[in-house]
């Protein structure tokens, strides 16, 4: 067995890996940019190595970098986890020439199934089915289009490398092809560098099940059951589950013995995933799409019902191993499902977020596994998957697994950063998701049905009693020193001019923390007791107890309780003459942490409204900003320049109408 095992990754997986080896009795030794100095992964390691700068390509990518820090520590083997180099050839070679075990399987495993055309040969062979299409290297644009027609519309333009849903377009009509093609020819080649297409009948009502598989140098193949990922957004998952809610044990065998025999096909050996289309409308049909040659974001769900370590797994057959599992030792036991949780804004299209995290509860419990990378301080950017974490509930029935995976995220809050967790509350709610009615477009068609709950009188009034409190000087001896509202003549209110959301009030504060009145706007009066402990505020609104976990920063207070997280943020008071200040000016803030991509205008230029003023960039979506007014744009940022969600990118000054 190793000695030492290098971890190629960050963030949750990192963090799981390191578990894993620490179980083991085996040095585990963490690499980090300068951007994750201070990252959980790297507390958590026996060693960390820096290995560059924050960008991918010079630090995560870096094979010469992971190389160095290899030979620094003396690791005998490296685990990829997922992501980064895990599916990399060139990687892998890399280490087999410096005598170092790759944690993954042959690199011949890794190049056959990087390309989707040869994979779709190579299991072929084996007499796995695969979707009916077009698939063979050189295919023209007039190739495809002269095809099309056998194949038998709707059809699935797809990319022969890369994955993650980048050029892949629905065509319904011959007429859209032509276009179709040209636009997923871009995307491939920007994307990954070849622009190789090929094309697949589109299977109506698709449901996304994925297979585990295991096996090692000695012969043994099996598989751990499916897993059921049609919950996505974008090709992307976002909630997985263990079994599928689908397949009886028939067809489970079935599509579990396919898996196997596509590992055959490549001579695989270690953890691997195997992915088949199926259709709703005949789950006893399916069909190859791919494989992974590594380990899957999901597979908690999968070490949940069967009670085996896949990372311990991989390890073991890294070194030589045997399984220490046959086909009929696996049972599966109850059910397990996962969310991701996700620094991103469902009610922005899912844009990226980011920010400092000031304050943080995960999830505990029977049944209850919460995989993440977070801790207070961690500095959430743009630089890498805007994945945090993922909260696992395992019950002995779907519905209980879904109920306990509900109050796991009730009981999730980040307070400093925006996250989907409340999206993902309301996705589990969803009729058809708790009856297991899923298909991969699910998700897209309930996002417009989406609202995040509105703030409440109360979350105001819990953000004001906090300033306050926090304004509350120890001990309290002077009555002029403390914000009580006392007055010779009677009391006078304490004042917050507080936002939230897209509402802004007053909310007014007398009396001492164990006996106050608070008002919001034009509102009634109503008891107030409040007091804060260890970051727990409690309070006391007309009788009715809330406990809130708080934190602010730079003027905005997060709060979590009662299953969701309100951001409240202090703001200053509305000028009293109209010749304080331009009413109609405006600031362009940066809705995510990202990069200004380009300058639309001059400093000082005078540009009239919609003019798109500043671009900002982030995980390869562009966001422009546009001008709300008429008026003369003041630049506060340049082109290249990093900036952080709710950065002042500019400020317009709005036009004057003339005096009558």
């Amino acid at each position: 067995m190793f000695e030492t095992v290098l971890v190629a990754n960050r963030g949750e997986i990192a963090v799981r890996v390191i578990r894993t080896l620490r179980a083991m009795g085996i040095r585990s030794v963490a690499v980090f940019s300068d951007a994750d100095t201070h990252a959980r992964h790297v507390a958590e390691a026996d060693v960390a190595v820096n290995i560059g700068p924050a960008p991918a390509r010079q630090s995560y990518l870096c094979i010469d970098a992971l190389l160095a820090a290899i030979e620094r520590t003396g690791a005998q083997a490296v685990h990829p986890g997922y992501g980064f180099l895990s599916e990399n050839a060139q990687f892998a070679e890399a280490l087999s020439a410096a005598g170092v075990v790759f944690i993954g399987p042959p690199v011949t495993a890794i190049q056959t199934m990087g390309d989707k055309i040869s994979a779709k040969a190579a299991v072929s062979e084996f007499g796995v089915p695969v979707v009916p299409g077009i698939s063979r290297p050189g295919l023209t644009d007039a190739d495809l289009i002269s095809g099309a027609p056998d194949v038998g519309f709707p059809v699935l333009v797809k990319p022969s490398a890369g994955g993650g849903g980048k050029g892949m377009r629905v065509v319904h009509d011959a007429s859209e092809l032509p276009a179709a093609l040209a636009s997923a020819r871009r995307e491939a080649a920007s994307s990954f560098g070849d622009d190789t297409l090929f094309l697949e009948r589109f299977v109506l009502n698709p449901r996304h099940i994925e297979v585990q598989v295991l096996a090692d140098n000695h012969g043994n193949v099996v598989h751990l059951g499916e897993r059921e990922c049609s919950l996505q957004r974008r090709h992307q998952k976002v909630v997985e589950e263990a079994p599928s809610p689908l397949l009886d044990a028939q067809t489970r065998a079935r599509i579990g013995a396919a898996a196997c025999d596509t590992a055959r096909s490549v001579d695989y050996t270690g953890a691997g995933t195997v992915e088949f289309i199926v259709s709703a409308d005949r789950p006893d049909e399916f069909f190859f799409m791919e494989m992974n040659t590594r380990l899957q974001v999901e597979h908690p769900v999968t070490e949940m019902v069967t009670g085996l370590d896949l990372g311990e797994l991989q390890i073991r057959v890294a070194a030589g191993e045997k399984l220490p599992v046959a086909q009929d030792d696996i049972r599966l036991d109850g059910h397990a499902i996962e969310a991701r949780v996700y620094a991103e804004d469902p009610a922005r299209g899912f844009l990226p977020t980011g920010g400092q995290v000031i304050g943080l509860r995960e999830a505990a419990g029977t049944g209850i596994r919460v995989d993440s990378g977070l801790a207070c301080g961690t500095v959430v950017g743009s630089d890498y998957d805007p994945m945090l974490a993922k909260v696992i509930a395992h019950a002995q029935d779907r519905t209980a697994a879904l109920r306990a995976l509900d109050t796991a995220l009730a009981d999730t809050a980040v307070l400093g950063v925006t996250t989907n967790v409340e999206f993902l509350r309301f996705l589990l709610a969803d009729p058809e998701v708790a009856a297991g009615n899923l298909d991969t477009g699910l998700l897209d068609r309930r996002l417009p049905d989406f609202v995040p709950a509105p703030p409440s009188d109360d979350d105001l009034v819990a953000a004001a009693a906090y300033r306050w409190l926090k304004s509350w000087p120890t001990p309290a001896s002077d009555p002029w020193e403390v914000p009580s509202g006392w007055r010779i003549a009677g009391r006078a209110p304490t004042s917050f001019r507080l936002r939230a959301g897209q509402r802004t009030d007053h909310v007014w504060l007398t009396g001492r923390p164990d006996d106050a009145t608070a008002a919001v706007e034009s509102g009634e009066n109503r008891t107030l007791r409040a007091s804060l402990t260890d970051e727990v505020l409690t309070v006391t609104i007309g009788g009715l107890r809330s406990e809130h976990l708080v934190a602010d920063v730079a003027g905005q207070v997060w709060l979590a309780g009662a299953g969701r997280v309100v951001m409240v943020e202090e703001v200053r008071e509305a000028p009293v003459r109209p010749d304080d200040e331009h009413s109609g000016d405006a600031e362009l803030t940066s809705p995510m942490p990202g990069a200004v991509v380009a300058i639309g205008v001059d400093d000082g230029a005078t540009v009239t409204a919609g003019t798109v003023v500043v671009t900002v960039e982030a995980m390869k979506m562009e966001h422009a900003l546009s001008a709300p007014v008429d008026g003369v744009v003041e630049l506060l940022v340049g082109a290249g320049e990093q900036v952080k969600v709710g950065q002042v990118l500019a400020r317009i000054t709005a036009t004057k109408e003339p005096q009558a």
